[in-house]
């Protein structure tokens, strides 16, 4: 094991934030070493090829209002290659798909009765103003909507929205949760119209995002290291240690962006509160088929669905979004289900999901015939999103930790805003100003 080198510092994990890390600690004057266990960077943003289509594994989508990402791509130089478009939402309940692009087809949801329309928007239109969810933290989410939309209006409309993503966890989430959820959407619609604009890189998605943050951390001489997975990191006298199969690496300072339980696992040397914060977080993993089709469905970006005897929780038709051209004549669909830990979905084959799968969404769309479907994937993460559970704030895992030199920068560490890339990127900038960028020794830091 040879000496910590000055200004030495290591990156865990090579998703969005893990590059984006890297790239502000070379910016401010740092050796960087990326680490990445997988043969190739990405995380969730990763692509993947299904039925001749090169796209993203899962379903992502740039918001006006995305400053953090949009300054991103800036930076690696796609920021002029970002489409926007006008998209429309679509609505599934008792058996009926119906367009849900504006108060009159509002009005004409059959699932809800008009007092529980009235008073379900105003609460959209009170919470899309709302700045601060901080108080919203002290509170559950099913007694928020409850007290605001009445019992109906929770049970008929927003207790199968909340199931679809949160499942079970739904009874632990606070108010903070779907609160963030409308302020991003209420934040999305823009012009005199209010009309919800997204968008996406022309050409390619996240793999040309991908592509493009690779180009550039080599460019500034970030050492990228893939297929090293991790299996011990701990202080020593030399510095912060990394030990992978190629050997013991020895860093002044190393930065982990793992999931808390992957933390908690190879981590050594936290204190007991550290760990309890880890081994707290709940999370949601998500089981996701990408369909391709060789029509297109209804051409909603994205149909809510009420019926809980759906196998997935919504469809998110991207070719809606950015057009079939981006996929040689061809639709892409992804059809989500965000599950538990102990989610029984998990011990099902992908050839299983994928029968299930396909059979609903034949229920929601009877046109679509077998013959349609040209091919199918199905992609698990077990650990992607934090339930932001009650009283989240006082206990999500910290940044700073009591092993000098480790750093804990993840996603769990949003607190009062829904899991996006957008988000991701403002808890890295929150986590920038912990980070002891001036530290140039192992000693212990003082206490704070």
């Amino acid at each position: 094991m040879s000496g910590v080198q000055a200004d030495t510092w290591a990156v865990l994990g090579g998703g969005i934030l893990g590059q984006a890390l890297a790239l502000r600690l070379q910016e401010a004057g740092k050796r960087v070493t990326l680490i990445e266990a997988a043969p190739e960077l990405g995380g969730l943003a990763m692509a993947q090829q299904v039925g001749g289509i090169t796209y993203d594994k899962f379903y992502h989508v740039i918001l006006p209002f995305d400053k953090r990402t949009l300054a991103l791509l800036d930076d690696i130089g796609l920021g002029d290659d970002v489409e926007w478009r006008s998209t429309r939402t679509g609505f599934f309940s008792d058996g009926r798909l119906m367009p849900l692009n504006g108060a009159f087809d509002y009005l004409r949801l059959r699932s809800i009765g008009l007092v529980t329309k009235l008073r379900v928007a105003y609460l959209l239109m009170a919470a899309g103003r709302i700045r601060d969810g901080a108080p919203l933290e002290q509170i559950s989410v099913q007694e928020w909507l409850t007290r605001w939309c009445g019992q109906a209006g929770f049970d008929r409309l927003w207790r199968p929205l909340l199931r679809a993503k949160l499942g079970d966890n739904a009874s632990r989430a606070s108010a903070a949760f779907i609160w963030s959820s409308i302020r991003r959407l209420y934040l999305a619609r823009q012009g005199v119209q209010k009309v919800e604009q997204l968008g996406f890189v022309k050409n390619g998605g996240y793999a040309r995002i991908l592509n493009a943050l690779r180009d550039t951390l080599i460019a500034r001489g970030i050492e990228v290291q893939t297929n090293t997975p991790v299996s011990r990191v701990f202080g020593s006298a030399a510095g912060v240690c990394v030990e992978t199969p190629s050997g013991r690496q020895v860093f002044q300072n190393v930065v982990s962006t793992l999931p808390t339980k992957a933390n908690l696992a190879v981590c050594e040397g936290l204190d007991a509160e550290e760990k309890n914060r880890l081994d707290g977080v709940v999370y949601q993993g998500i089981i996701c088929a990408s369909v391709v089709l060789n029509r297109p469905l209804a051409g909603y970006y994205l149909t809510y669905l009420t019926d809980e005897a759906l196998p997935f929780t919504g469809i998110v038709e991207m070719s809606a979004l950015t057009g079939t051209d981006a996929f040689d004549g061809k639709t892409l669909v992804y059809l989500p289900r965000y599950v538990t830990q102990d989610d029984p979905y998990w011990a099902l084959s992908d050839e299983g999901i994928a029968l299930q799968f396909v059979d609903a969404l034949r229920k929601v769309h009877p046109d679509v015939a077998s013959t349609d479907v040209l091919d199918i994937k199905v992609s698990r993460v077990r650990e992607v999103m934090a339930v932001p559970t009650i009283g989240y704030r006082e206990n999500a895992p910290q940044s700073v930790t009591s092993v000098p030199g480790l750093y804990f920068v993840n996603s769990a560490q949003i607190i009062d805003g829904t899991l996006n890339v957008d988000a991701t990127l403002g808890v890295l900038d929150e986590a920038m100003e912990k980070l002891e960028l001036g530290r140039t020794t192992t000693e212990a830091r003082p206490a704070a």
